[in-house]
């Protein structure tokens, strides 16, 4: 059963939509100077919104370790997702500072080699990309020797989806752009991409 984050959130519109189409996860990014971007004040009131039943998803890109933890220690997000080039050493002082947080550690998929490190990365969960919000999927035929559960993403909107998930039975799936219309989150979209991936889970 493929679990569903919805990435990229920035708008109380979007927290709205989430609680509607209920996702298991709702990604906000806390590094600049992505266009998706969110201050701390903006996402502890998108925080205070959300259903609690959903996990939120703290994004970093290469920020230091007392920038991620004042998140945690804030209560703003429940799960930390690495989307840089941070080393192994941070996944685990975050483990061990915060047992309880989960780590997810984001890879750019462009080879076996890439396979072969995200098989073996220490965090609990590792998210499988095309690029940082290239909004494009890759060759998942690179796939082939995840020996581990992935959260794919990279490209992922209504259309393709199912397939997506078919094919490959991923931990999880992950999309941005894929369900935004003109740069902004579009709630038929959201509604369309969840109902695909749980329709499946219901055959």
């Amino acid at each position: 059963m493929s679990k569903v984050k919805i990435c990229g959130l920035r708008r109380k519109e979007d927290i709205a939509y989430i609680n509607a189409y209920h996702p298991d996860y709702a990604g906000f990014i806390l590094s600049k100077p992505f266009r998706r971007y969110v201050n701390e004040e903006d996402l502890a009131q998108m925080k205070a919104a959300l259903d609690p039943q959903i996990q939120a998803v703290g994004v970093f890109v290469d920020e230091t370790p007392q920038y991620i933890m004042h998140y945690l220690e804030q209560g703003l997000i429940d799960i930390v997702q690495l989307h840089g080039s941070e080393p192994d050493e941070l996944i685990l002082a975050l483990k061990k500072e915060y047992p309880q947080i989960p780590v997810i550690r984001s890879f750019e998929v462009k080879s076996a080699d890439t396979v072969k490190a995200a098989n073996e990365c220490p965090a609990d969960i590792v998210l499988l990309d095309s690029g940082k919000g290239s909004g494009r999927t890759f060759a998942w035929e690179l796939l082939a020797d995840m020996k581990r559960p992935f959260i794919l993403a990279g490209g992922l909107n209504p259309q393709n989806v199912e397939e997506a998930v078919r094919a490959l039975r991923p931990y999880g799936v992950d999309t941005s752009s894929g369900v935004e219309t003109d740069g902004i989150k579009d709630e038929t979209k959201i509604r369309d991409f969840i109902k695909k991936v749980r329709s499946i889970q219901e055959e």
